[in-house]
């Protein structure tokens, strides 16, 4: 399987309000930078896209390091997630999973790409390179949601 290193991260100017996912995905010597936003959302929701809009770009099993400082969406993935299913998409005091459509969207892309995925947490805004530039693709998404 190829080698992938992927940073994502989200932006959100008002929470909510217009927010912006980015993505930046190394491998080897190829560097792809990918973006996106939407007018009305939240920080988290942002978070997840960018994680979702990354495993879309893949198109064929890879090994892949995950880098994200979400730890939210990172919990959610590797603890939470599991339990949330078995119980119908309800957390642990019964109330209904927040983002539940893109963690649907989430779960189905993990189940169905063959992916072994290492997931690494780093802390933003810490001068890691690879999290500075997924940073300033979730701003670039957003600047293109209030710019039209």
């Amino acid at each position: 399987m190829s080698r992938v290193v992927i940073y994502t991260d989200g932006a959100c100017k008002g929470n909510p309000g217009p927010g912006g996912w980015g993505v930046y995905l190394r491998y080897g010597e190829i560097e792809k930078d990918l973006c996106g936003g939407a007018a009305q959302t939240t920080n988290n929701r942002m978070e997840l896209q960018a994680v979702i809009e990354a495993l879309r770009a893949l198109n064929r099993p890879c090994q892949v390091d995950f880098y994200l400082d979400s730890e939210y969406v990172r919990q959610g993935i590797t603890a939470w997630m599991a339990n949330w299913k078995a119980r119908g998409w309800r957390t642990a005091d019964k109330k209904p999973v927040k983002n539940e459509d893109l963690w649907r969207i989430l779960d189905e892309l993990l189940s169905q790409s063959g992916h072994a995925i290492v997931w690494h947490w780093v802390k933003g805004h810490s001068g890691d390179a690879g999290n500075e530039r997924a940073d300033a693709l979730a701003n670039e998404g957003v600047r293109q949601v209030q710019t039209g």
